[in-house]
Parts: C-alpha cells; structure tokens; sequence
C-alpha cells in the first residue's frame, strides 16, 4: 500500500503541537502505558488500521507488553491473560468504537464496570485514548498509511 500524501511535511505544525499537548495529557491521567497500548491496539484491530495496529504493538512492546498478551487482545473476552480492569477498558473501547456497526454504544452497564476499577480522571484519559485512535484510524485508512512508517 503507498501513502496518497506523497509530502510527509505537507501537515500543519499546529496540527502536530496539539496531537503532543493531547498525549500528554492522556499520559498524566493515570493510566498505565501498557494498557492504554491495549485499547489502542484493539480500537485499531476493529477500525482495521494497519499502521496504528502496528504502532499499538511496537508501543505495548516499548511499554513492556507481552507479545502473548498483544497476539491475543482481538479476542481478550476468551483470552484468560487480562485483569477485570483491562477487561472494562477493552469493553468501553469497543463500545466506543463500534458506534458505526449500528451498536448500542457505551452502555451503563459497561460505564458503571469502568468506573468500579478507574477514577473519573483514569477513565478520562481512556476516553481520550479512544476518541484520538479513532481519529488517527480514519485519517490513515483514508490516507493509505502503511505500517511501518514514523509520525511526526
């Protein structure tokens, strides 16, 4: 696959401070790397987004994710290697995500379960993990980003 932006540059540097401000405030919610790695990785496997499933992989590997844990987060309901909280954020990120299927959405059944294992701030940056991969997922299918390539 090529990328349809043939001018990697051509991005607005506005654009790239936001994105770095956006982290780090993901990054200061709480929340453990690895698993925001996960929700990353899973909201990418349903959007099907090669260069962010990539991405997820080489960042949960960075953050020290099991490639057991990695291979296996497509069927994390089945799989016995994830925690009840791992679980609830894999459970709000695939509500969240599946919104174009038609789906219910974020129920609140699977918000009170969220909230039994995070904090309101926890279960913010989350959200913000989420929403942003969603985003990137769109941009990147629509740009035909491979996998493999560097940002910023």
């Amino acid at each position: 696959m090529e990328n349809r932006l043939k001018n990697k540059n051509a991005h607005n540097a506005d654009v790239w401070t936001a994105i770095q401000h956006l982290h780090k405030a993901i990054a200061a919610g709480g929340v453990a790397p690895k698993l925001l790695a996960l929700v990353h990785l899973r909201v990418s496997q349903i959007n099907s987004c090669s260069a962010c499933v990539h991405a997820a992989v080489v960042g949960g590997k960075k953050a020290g994710e099991t490639d057991e844990r990695l291979h296996t987060v497509a069927a994390w309901r089945e799989a016995p290697f994830y925690t009840g909280a791992e679980r609830a954020a894999l459970a709000l990120a695939e509500a969240a995500t599946r919104l174009q299927d038609g789906a219910e959405g974020v129920t609140d059944e699977i918000w009170e379960e969220a909230n039994a294992y995070f904090t309101e701030e926890q279960i913010g940056a989350i959200n913000l993990e989420i929403a942003p991969t969603n985003f990137f997922n769109r941009l990147n299918r629509t740009v035909k980003e491979p996998a493999g390539q560097t940002w910023g």
